[in-house]
C-alpha cells in the first residue's frame, strides 16, 4: 500500500531509502581503549583467574570441601593438579584456536568468556573457604 503512514508518519512510504532514525545506538566504553589493549588486559585477567581458581580449589579440597564441577572433579580425582591444569589448558587452547576466526574488534570476547566464569569461581571459592575457616 503506497504511501502508508502511521500517526507521526513512521512507516516507510516505499519512495526512498529506509533509515533507522537513530534506532540503533553505539555505546562506547567510558575510557578510550583499543580492542588490542582490551584483549591484552583480559588475557591478564584470564591468567590471574586461572591461577586463583586452581589455588582456591585446592585449598578448599585440602579443607575438606568438594569440587562441584563433575568434569573437574573427575580430572582432579584421576590426575590431581595435572588434571586440573590440563582442563584449563584445553579451555585456553580452544579459545586461542577460535580467536583468529573473529574480527579484531570482537576478539576480546574470547578472554572475557574464559575469565568471567573463573573469576566467579574464585569469588565463590573464597566465600566457601571463609565459611569453614
Amino acid at each position: 500500500m503506497p504511501g502508508a503512514t502511521h500517526a507521526g508518519g513512521r512507516f516507510d512510504s516505499g519512495r526512498g531509502p529506509m533509515r533507522s532514525d537513530g534506532a540503533y545506538t553505539h555505546h562506547r566504553l567510558p575510557i578510550d581503549v583499543s580492542p588490542v589493549a582490551l584483549e591484552r588486559a583480559l588475557w591478564v585477567l584470564v591468567a590471574l583467574s586461572l591461577v586463583g581458581d586452581v589455588v582456591t580449589t585446592f585449598v578448599g579440597l585440602h579443607l575438606g570441601l568438594a569440587e562441584s564441577n563433575p568434569i573437574a572433579r573427575t580430572a582432579i580425582d584421576g590426575y590431581g593438579l595435572l588434571g586440573m591444569l590440563g582442563l584449563k589448558a584445553f579451555a585456553v587452547g580452544v579459545g586461542l584456536a577460535c580467536r583468529p576466526v573473529l574480527p579484531l574488534a570482537y576478539r576480546p570476547i574470547i578472554p572475557a568468556g574464559l575469565a568471567a566464569p573463573w573469576t566467579i569461581a574464585v569469588v565463590l571459592n573464597v566465600y566457601t573457604i571463609s565459611t569453614v575457616v
